[in-house]
C-alpha cells in the first residue's frame, strides 16, 4: 500500500465545493473518478479543505491510498490528462501511510481579492469581489489589527457551523493594495466555516467608513455573529497554502505558489 498526497490547483465557480455533495459537481468527485479511471480502484481522496462552492485553490492538499505501482510523474500527467481544466495537479509525492492532510496541517494561508476599479473587469469576474466604491485600505488594514493572534472567532462564523472550540490563533492578517486590486491575506492555525470571508466584509465595512478598529474589537469580544460585517462572495477567496512540519513537509509543498509580496507603497 502507498500514500500519495497531490497539490491541487482549481477554479472553483462551477463545483459545489471540494466535498462530494448530491447538488452537482465536485473537486472531490473529479478527482476519485479520474483515479478509477487510472487506477481501476475505488481510492477515497481527503481534503486538507473544505472549500466552498465558489472558492477556488492554488494549494489544496489531497491524499490517497494506492495498491498500485505508478510512479509520481505518472499521477500527476495522467491526471492532468483526465481532469477538468477546472482541476490541475500541480504536484505529487509519496508520503507516510498515516498521513491526513486535514488533521497534520499546523497552519493554512487564504488569499480574498477585491477589485476597487470603478469599471467592472472581465478577467477578474471570477477570481475577484467587485467594489466600484473607493475603500481605504489603510483603515482595513487598522481593523484588522484587533483579530491577530488567539481569539474566540464565534463573531465571525457562519449561523451553521457545527464546530464546538471556536478559539484559533491567526498568525496573520495583511491587508495590501496594488493599483485597483486590494487582497486580504489570512494565515492562520485553522479556520472556521466562513471565517475568513466574514472577516472580509467586516474589514470592507471599515474601507467604507462604516466601522473602525475599536470596533471591529468590540465585535470580536461580543461573539455575536449579527455585529459583524457581511459575508462576503465565494469567488473572491482562495486557499493558497496549507502548512506541515517533518515528516509530513515533503517536497510537494516548493510546488505551491508563495503569498504575493507585500504592497511597498
Amino acid at each position: 500500500m502507498r500514500r500519495i498526497r497531490l497539490i491541487l490547483e482549481y477554479d472553483g465557480t462551477d463545483f459545489v465545493g471540494w466535498q462530494r455533495q448530491a447538488n452537482g459537481p465536485s473537486v472531490q468527485q473529479a478527482l476519485e473518478e479520474a483515479l478509477q479511471a487510472m487506477t481501476g480502484e475505488r481510492p477515497s481522496v481527503r481534503g486538507a479543505g473544505r472549500t466552498d462552492a465558489g472558492v477556488h485553490a492554488e494549494g489544496q492538499v489531497a491524499a490517497f491510498s494506492t495498491e498500485t505501482a505508478i510512479p509520481i510523474k505518472g499521477f500527476r500527467l495522467g491526471l492532468n490528462s483526465l481532469l477538468p481544466r477546472a482541476i490541475a495537479v500541480v504536484a505529487a509525492d509519496e508520503v507516510p501511510l498515516d498521513f491526513d492532510p486535514r488533521r497534520h496541517a499546523y497552519g493554512k494561508l487564504y488569499r480574498y481579492r477585491i477589485w476597487n476599479g470603478r469599471a467592472p473587469s472581465p478577467l477578474r469576474a471570477r477570481t475577484h469581489w467587485h467594489l466600484p466604491t473607493p475603500l481605504d485600505d489603510g483603515a482595513m488594514q487598522a481593523a484588522a489589527a484587533p483579530l491577530h493572534g488567539e481569539h474566540d472567532f464565534r463573531a465571525f462564523r457562519a449561523a451553521d457551523c457545527e464546530r464546538k472550540n471556536t478559539v484559533r490563533l491567526i498568525r496573520r492578517l495583511a491587508v495590501a493594495r496594488a493599483g485597483d486590486e486590494i487582497s486580504v491575506e489570512a494565515e492562520a492555525t485553522a479556520f472556521l466555516k466562513n471565517m475568513v470571508r466574514i472577516i472580509v466584509g467586516t474589514l470592507v465595512e471599515a474601507g467604507r467608513g462604516r466601522l473602525s478598529a475599536d470596533d471591529v474589537a468590540r465585535v470580536l469580544s461580543s461573539g455575536d455573529r449579527r455585529l459583524a460585517g457581511p459575508t462576503a462572495p465565494p469567488h473572491g477567496l482562495a486557499l493558497v497554502r496549507v502548512d506541515y512540519e517533518q515528516p509530513f513537509a515533503g517536497s510537494a509543498a516548493a510546488f505551491v505558489r508563495a503569498p504575493a509580496p507585500p504592497d511597498r507603497r
